[in-house]
């Protein structure tokens, strides 16, 4: 099987792959500090489950990563992937100026996803996500193994920022 016909594995970033847990303060104050959540990502450990998910997926299908970040994070998401030694892949990530609450966003890019390969599996811990995913056919595995704080969820929502 060539990896153009390769199901894909979608991955999310943060409460999946990354733990945010350390810079979630962040999102706790008024007015919001985005670029220093951003920033500190950078510094995210890594999630063990959601890596050895990774790492099984890839030996059947094509990992790809669909993230909330702003595409201004690409150069340290990019490196952040790499230090953590998952799998190369796709990212997709919400442009600058897009403040569409997550599950849209990721709904948008996972059907255009399955136009043109089969989407074996989304992973990721936003539950609306998750359940319009669902809805929407795709299979999905909840990462329920981080702790997100209320303001991440909001934000995720409401603000349409990660």
């Amino acid at each position: 099987m060539t990896d153009n016909n390769r199901q894909l594995a979608v991955f999310d970033l943060d409460g999946t792959l990354a733990d945010t847990a350390h810079r979630q303060c962040f999102l706790e104050r008024k007015p919001r500090d985005w670029d220093a959540f951003f920033a500190a990502a950078t510094n995210d450990p890594p999630l063990a489950e959601g890596v050895a998910l990774a790492l099984r997926q890839a030996q059947e299908c094509e990992v790809v990563y669909l993230t909330g970040r702003p595409e201004r994070c690409r150069k340290d998401t990019v490196a952040w992937l790499a230090a953590q030694g998952l799998p190369d892949g796709r990212i997709w990530m919400r442009r600058n100026d897009d403040r569409r609450p997550a599950r849209r966003t990721k709904l948008e890019i996972l059907r255009g996803l399955a136009r043109h390969r089969e989407v074996r599996v989304l992973v990721d811990d936003d539950e609306l996500v998750c359940e319009d995913a669902e809805r929407a056919g795709f299979t999905v595995v909840r990462a329920r193994w981080a702790v997100t704080s209320a303001a991440l969820k909001v934000a995720q929502e409401r603000e349409g920022r990660t």
